[in-house]
């Protein structure tokens, strides 16, 4: 399969990147000179690419955005937050509208954000959306997808807190616990909608091949909060975890960032990958545990 991908440089997108060019012809979007031919120059914020990218695609995946937390949330950052997003969904999707013959599939990226702070409540693709900025953003963010040709089918990859040995969340939880000072955060009754880098690129190679449409969620099967996965992070590096950071101290360090990104509870379930035969390799917190160990101390 010929795939054009946005977003490649990410921690995800460097992982499935390396993981489609075993078996397809991949082509990566970038804005700086091209250094070679699986490179092709875009900009996505003046709405640059060539037509003629799409054409030569057979799918097409969007894994680009600006970082969650990358930076404390300023009223600049939120605009880059939305920007970041909605320009290049923009820009591919005009693309292919623009094309004579374009791609089968396109695989856009979202995220469990879009639910929003539900409590205990179970979510699945059929859930209405939330009421937080992040809730906001993926509704734009999917609404700019939904817009590409009828003959496109389109996947909206509401992926949760991904899992990874180089970026996200994981490092932050593991370093306190290696000097024995595991912390959890807030009530620690939060769940958390993970699921292992492992099967987050398992999943979106999944979803160019299988036949859903519109929102998939990308979590594991056996949703935990924050505490539980702790827990089973502790027993795996024989390391306590010994505090608790108060809710209001995150909010005030970090402010909206730290309740949005840390504090609120979505228990989501991928019912539509599960009804679509997908296998998880790491289904539960047990599972993602013995897996990060292993990932951690690999040589």
């Amino acid at each position: 399969m010929r795939i054009l991908l946005a977003g490649a440089s990410g921690t995800i997108g460097t992982a499935l990147t390396r993981q489609l060019d075993k078996n397809h012809d991949v082509r990566r979007l970038v804005r700086r000179s091209p250094r070679n031919s699986a490179e092709i120059r875009w900009n996505p914020s003046i709405g640059e690419l060539d037509v003629a990218a799409v054409e030569w695609a057979d799918a097409v995946i969007n894994l680009s955005g600006a970082g969650i937390a990358g930076g404390l949330w300023t009223r600049s950052y939120k605009e880059t937050l939305y920007s970041s997003r909605i320009m290049p969904t923009r820009t591919l999707v005009q693309a292919m509208r623009q094309a004579q013959n374009p791609p089968a599939v396109f695989v856009s990226q979202s995220a469990s954000g879009y639910y929003g702070d539900r409590g205990d409540e179970v979510l699945t693709e059929a859930s209405a959306s939330g009421q937080t900025l992040l809730a906001d953003i993926c509704r734009r963010w999917e609404a700019e997808a939904l817009r590409a040709p009828d003959a496109v089918r389109v996947v909206l990859a509401r992926t949760g807190i991904v899992m990874a040995k180089g970026g996200g969340a994981l490092p932050n939880l593991l370093t306190p616990m290696r000097f024995f000072a595991g912390t959890s955060l807030g009530p620690g009754n939060q769940w958390w909608p993970w699921i292992s880098l492992d099967d987050e690129v398992r999943a979106l190679e999944f979803l160019l091949t299988t036949p859903l449409v519109g929102p998939v969620n990308l979590s594991a099967p056996a949703p935990a909060t924050l505490d539980a996965i702790m827990l089973q992070l502790s027993r795996a590096f024989h390391r306590p975890v010994w505090f608790r950071v108060p809710a209001f101290v995150l909010t005030a360090v970090i402010g909206q960032l730290g309740h949005e990104l840390l504090l609120v509870s979505a228990r989501m379930e991928p019912r539509a990958l599960i009804s679509a035969g997908f296998t998880f390799d790491q289904p539960t917190p047990e599972s993602l545990a013995q897996w990060v160990r292993r990932i951690v101390t690999r040589k």
